[in-house]
């Protein structure tokens, strides 16, 4: 035996890919079970939420614009994320059911992981367009085209797919001889590769890069458009033209801080202070899914174009409901007439008999 044979043969015989993992959650918390119907209320508001976005997105066309294509990007992914994530942590705790298989928590951290980095990058994309809007409003019809932003998003959810592809792939490098106990809420990619017991310095290396371009650039992007925004808005005169240009980037910076914020505060406290990993995993769940519910409220309540749409909506169904009802009057009479008609041919008939 060679020795190429040798150490392929010692590898085998040491590497170690487990059957199963066992996601622990929650330990020792009391009355947890309401935290999970909270998470499954969460849910169903979420489905609501941005399937109701959606569906006014896609019937009133006057929304059929590059911005609010980015929307129901966000709607749409928001929607997928919370499913990817919410059904499974209530099926695996609500019904005990802990142990999930290899190839099963590879799949789960893939689509967690993809969702919630086209996520940061499409509020990117709609820095950009806010950016545009202000600081080039003349030349903002020819630069934000519709094939332009089509083109982003798909460059967005091509590229990020490749990257967690990458990232989750190479979990399968690791050998895990030791604990298979997931602390987590899922099978988070930082918990899982901490668990090998080989060399996981490569995986410790990609990962950092990964954050860095899923959670660092995405909001340097946005900072740095934002003081572009706030120089374009200091040369406006009039003040009441520049509360105007604020107002339009309002529900923008909500969505940034209700993304953004949970998730440096978590990674920020953890690096400073010691975080029980109850409050870590809490906290962790309510950054993974309070942000898709809130996400469609926004928009349905801050953007003016969205409530006109919906305006327009109800609008449409009333006088479609008008059209096919009749006034009860006016059947009323019909069905009296027909009935005295029916009513005056009988009596003739009987007339005639006689």
């Amino acid at each position: 035996m060679g020795p190429a044979e040798r150490s392929s043969t010692m590898f085998n015989a040491t590497f170690v890919r487990p059957a199963k993992f066992y996601i622990s959650g929650f330990s020792n918390m009391s009355h947890v079970k309401y935290f999970y119907v909270f998470l499954c209320f969460v849910y169903i508001m979420t489905v609501i939420g941005n399937v109701f976005l959606l569906v006014v997105i896609c019937l009133v066309k006057s929304l059929h614009t590059p911005k609010f294509m980015i929307v129901c990007n966000l709607a749409f992914t928001d929607l997928c994320g919370s499913t990817a994530l919410i059904p499974k942590v209530l099926d695996t705790f609500l019904f005990d059911r802990r142990y999930i298989v290899y190839e099963a928590c590879l799949s789960y951290m893939y689509f967690v992981s993809i969702f919630g980095s086209v996520q940061s990058w499409t509020l990117v994309t709609m820095a950009f367009d806010r950016f545009i809007a202000i600081c080039f409003p003349l030349r903002y019809h020819s630069i934000v085209t519709k094939k332009l932003i089509v083109s982003m998003l798909l460059f967005v959810w091509i590229f990020l797919s490749g990257t967690i592809a990458l990232v989750v792939g190479l979990i399968n490098r690791l050998s895990f001889c030791g604990s298979l106990v997931i602390q987590s809420f899922y099978c988070d990619h930082g918990v899982v590769y901490r668990l090998a017991c080989n060399d996981r310095s490569l995986n410790h290396i990609v990962a950092l890069h990964v954050i860095a371009m899923l959670l660092v650039m995405p909001l340097i992007l946005i900072t740095v458009s934002y003081i572009c925004i706030s120089v374009a808005l200091s040369r406006i005169a009039s003040g009441e033209e520049r509360l105007r240009a604020l107002k339009t980037c309002t529900a923008h910076l909500l969505l940034v801080a209700l993304f953004f914020l949970p998730f440096l505060g978590t990674n920020v406290a953890s690096v400073f202070t010691s975080i029980h990993p109850n409050a870590r995993i809490m906290n962790s769940t309510l950054t993974h899914t309070i942000p898709a519910l809130l996400n469609p409220i926004v928009y349905s309540l801050k953007t003016e174009e969205v409530m006109s749409a919906i305006r327009k909506l109800r609008k449409r169904n009333k006088a479609y409901l008008l059209k096919e009802i009749p006034n009860p009057r006016i059947f009323a009479q019909r069905r009296w007439s027909t009935i005295s008609g029916v009513n005056a041919t009988v009596l003739i008939m009987e007339q005639r008999a006689a």
